[in-house]
């Protein structure tokens, strides 16, 4: 097994913790969790990469052992988390790095490529959404609360935050459930239920309007950067639909694509088939270890 590192960085006053593992001169990969989870969305993942790879799991800011700013000290939005999240990066010196974006870590890693081309290596998507036709209806309660952000919309996406909701989005599109780990969720579960984290996520939710907005400059960055782009992605999820991962070759025609017969949390079920997939891409991409 290799030696995993649990770390924290002080990014402007702010701690950012993370796990990191493999050899500092191999290629590196930004592992970007989404929600309502963590860098430990990735403990499976990491000891099958860590021969190859240099990796790097940060806990975005309110998630995870990184600190959860009070509301007044730090608005939460997603150019505010990729800020902190660039300035990690520099930091901890990564000068040039794949990114594996998932959900939440989707837009926050695109904005990074966005505003630093030429720190971006290649990119791993893992249903990390940036076209309007991987959203499924299950964003149509959070699409109203964008249009109208009243108290009652706001209220009404509660739900979302509730444990039913945390095991069903690492349940739905799993044909054997019993092969999801409670670990996992239970672990998002006890940082949801920490005082201030409900509103610090319908904070996100509501500003998650704005990844929609950039969804055209992802793209043209897409078209005009062509990033080597692999996207293994859980076609039963019921948030990010397949359209999505197939809408990067409009943009990326060189984007690779492999869908699997899971949900959205597709590492749970699907890590032994994913994490050689990653390993092959990016040998090809960014050269092995020893080159």
């Amino acid at each position: 097994m290799p030696t995993i590192h649990y770390r924290a960085a002080d990014v402007n006053g702010l701690k950012i913790s993370y796990r990191e593992a493999g050899r500092p001169e191999a290629p590196t990969l930004l592992l970007l969790h989404g929600f309502p989870t963590a860098g430990h969305m990735f403990r499976d993942l990491i000891p099958l990469l860590a021969d190859r790879l240099h990796l790097i799991a940060p806990d975005l800011p309110g998630f995870g052992q990184s600190d959860m700013p009070t509301r007044d000290a730090f608005k939460y939005t997603f150019d505010n988390l990729a800020q902190a999240i660039e300035r990690f990066t520099e930091v901890i010196e990564l000068k040039r790095f794949a990114i594996y974006i998932f959900d939440y870590g989707a837009p926050v890693g695109l904005r990074i490529a966005l505003k630093h081309p030429e720190r971006i290596a290649a990119i791993v998507s893992q249903n990390g959404n940036a076209y309007e036709e991987g959203l499924s209806g299950a964003w149509d309660p959070i699409q109203t609360y964008w249009r109208e952000p009243s108290q009652a919309n706001r209220d009404a996406l509660r739900t979302f935050l509730a444990p039913e909701t945390t095991l069903f989005q690492y349940t739905h599109g799993v044909a054997d459930p019993s092969l999801v780990s409670p670990d996992g969720r239970s672990l998002d579960d006890h940082y949801l239920a920490r005082p201030g984290a409900h509103e610090v996520q319908l904070d996100l939710l509501l500003d998650y309007a704005s990844n929609v907005a950039l969804y055209p400059q992802f793209q043209a960055y897409f078209r005009k950067h062509r990033p080597p782009l692999l996207a293994v992605w859980g076609k039963n999820d019921p948030f990010f639909v397949p359209a999505g991962a197939e809408a990067f070759r409009r943009d990326n025609p060189q984007a690779e694509i492999q869908f699997y017969s899971t949900g959205h949390f597709a590492l749970e079920t699907h890590c032994q088939e994913i994490a050689p997939a990653i390993g092959d891409f990016l040998d090809r991409t960014l050269g092995s270890p020893s080159t």
